[in-house]
């Protein structure tokens, strides 16, 4: 309790600026007390501003106030130096070399606990409080500490940067678009960042999705090893058996069938781990990139985000094409026949001339192809499937959204949307919020007359009632057009009748790299509608279309 009440006598007679006891103690109008040497050295920074303010609660006073001795407080903390106290408490953290210094402690400076990206300083502890107390920061965001707080002012016009150039990608202050980005597209740092950390998500889908094909690639390989074990034994075998009828006459060329059929063996095995081995170092690489960016999802600081996105966001191509393809062939069996066809012959054979025995080995057909086959039944489909929600800011304004953006609804009435240069301005359409890459499975719920499931490019024309911003007529989408009693295709403006069972679900497959995009009527069983071949240049978004009153579509959570 003593050393609590002296450490609190302590604290109440220091200086919130050197943290040590007051030195010729002032007391200036807002009542807070300061050495004099460091409040004078406080308000000097400040003079160029016209205004001097208080380091703690920030009230700010013009002209400079007159600085007068406090003699009551001298008294005070000369009497507490009699006691012996005066050292540094044990617990204080002195920045550094390595470690963010604190910006308001003077002297020997206390490290950071928080950076402040409205003020652009960093705090200790001490110095944090403010912002904690006072309800003028409250909307201060605070960060773990950064060294780089001065790459957030615009060395233009030394102004905090909080806008997006997206015409020459790079961060901006308010000031910016008035000279030099002039007409440019621009927007705030945040909705980048959050644009940005959309696209990230996407890339890290994409990175997962790939690690689960290539472990289930390398089950394949593995199995395969196994089965070529298998032949390889059973080969063997069977050759034994036949050559201890011959044991006298070919006792030789017994040790050589075998050791052929064991170094082949051992050649196939090694080619097949080989490619096992490459397609694990490719999982490792792949996990590696997912860690990365997800640290980079978790950066606070929308700048250091947009600064270190180009260098990390980009996916390297597969060294491997995307998937295994095994012809189920035999192994070893030619073997057991060219040995029964020598032991039936070989009376003849030997008095005339000695037939080798061709050891042919099938070789195993475990090369990568590209494109992996498209799956056939629904579970097959339902490994790739992808959580489908819809983006509020591209939903025409009858369209009623729900159930957690999965559901669209033709209201007959206009609903309360914000003005968004995303929004389809014309046509009943809305877009999803998730870019579409890779292997990818959705199904759609309709309900009523005319419902249009569709896949676009994100550049489609959103504003009037132009065929350039339909899907299916133009070149930037592609559209199943489902009416209660038939079914169409329609891309570039080229309609293809299409036949086939008319459930109420439509399942929708896409393989990007593959240029496959497929259309199924799902019920009891899966049936092929329609099927795409072609090239995508772009992420792909799913959209669809209602054109009749109180017809729906929902995107259905399938597992």
């Amino acid at each position: 309790m003593a050393q609590r009440a002296v450490q609190l006598d302590r604290e109440t007679f220091s200086c919130s600026i050197c943290l040590d006891l007051l030195k010729d103690p002032v007391t200036i109008p807002c009542g807070h007390s300061y050495c004099k040497n460091c409040i004078q050295s406080y308000w000097d920074e400040e003079d160029e501003k016209k205004t001097h303010s208080c380091p703690q609660c920030r009230q700010s006073f013009t002209p400079r106030p007159v600085l007068v001795r406090s003699t009551m407080l001298a008294a005070l903390v000369e009497e507490l130096k009699k006691t012996g106290l005066q050292a540094a408490p044990a617990d204080l953290c002195y920045a550094g070399a390595e470690d963010v210094a604190c910006d308001v402690c003077t002297g020997r400076k206390l490290r950071a606990v928080k950076s402040c990206l409205f003020c652009l300083i960093s705090f200790c502890e001490k110095h944090l409080q403010p912002h904690f107390e006072s309800p003028a920061y409250e909307k201060h965001k605070l960060v773990e500490p950064s060294k780089k707080l001065q790459e957030n002012i615009c060395s233009r016009h030394d102004e905090v940067m909080k806008m997006f150039c997206r015409t020459d990608q790079q961060c901006i202050c308010y000031l910016c678009p008035v000279d030099e980005h002039k007409g440019h597209d621009t927007v705030s740092a945040a909705a980048e960042r959050t644009e940005r950390q959309r696209e990230l998500e996407g890339s890290r889908q994409n990175i997962q999705q790939r690690i689960q094909d290539r472990e289930e690639d390398v089950k394949v390989l593995q199995q395969e090893v196994e089965a070529i074990n298998g032949s390889a034994d059973k080969a063997a075998e069977h050759s034994e058996k036949i050559f201890t009828q011959l044991i006298r006459l070919m006792e030789k060329r017994r040790s050589d069938v075998k050791q052929q059929v064991r170094s082949q063996r051992e050649t196939e095995v090694s080619r097949v781990k080989e490619l096992q081995e490459k397609l694990e170092q490719e999982i490792t690489e792949l996990k590696r990139k997912d860690a990365e960016l997800k640290k980079l999802s978790h950066t606070e600081d929308h700048n250091q985000f947009l600064h270190n996105y180009p260098s990390l966001s980009a996916l390297s191509e597969s060294t491997h094409s995307s998937s295994i393809n095994i012809r189920p062939l035999k192994y070893f069996e030619d073997v057991t026949a060219a040995v029964s066809e020598v032991r039936d012959k070989l009376q003849d054979v030997l008095r005339d001339t000695w037939t080798n025995i061709s050891l042919t080995v099938t070789q195993v057909d475990v090369l990568l192809s590209n494109p992996k086959p498209e799956p056939e039944t629904r579970a097959d489909f339902l490994r790739y499937s992808r959580d489908i929600t819809l983006d509020a800011n591209t939903a025409n304004t009858l369209l009623l959204l729900s159930d957690g953006n999965r559901k669209a609804t033709h209201m007959r009435q206009p609903q309360s949307y914000s003005d968004h240069p995303d929004r389809f301005t014309w046509w009943q359409q809305v877009l999803s919020r998730e870019s579409l890459t890779g292997r990818c499975y959705w199904e759609v719920e309709r309900r009523g007359r005319r419902v249009y499931v569709a896949v676009t490019y994100k550049n489609i024309s959103r504003a009037g009632s132009t065929t350039e911003c339909i899907f299916g007529r133009n070149d930037k989408s592609w559209m199943l057009r489902c009416v209660s009693d038939s079914y169409e295709f329609w891309s570039n403006s080229v309609q293809t009748p299409v036949s086939g069972p008319r459930p109420s679900r439509v399942g929708v497959y896409l393989d990007h790299s593959a240029g496959i995009l497929s259309f199924y009527s799902v019920s009891d069983i899966i049936t092929l509608l329609h099927r795409v071949q072609t090239t995508f240049t772009e992420p792909l978004y799913a959209g669809v279309c209602l054109i009749d009153p109180d017809t729906t579509a929902e995107f259905i959570k399938v597992k």
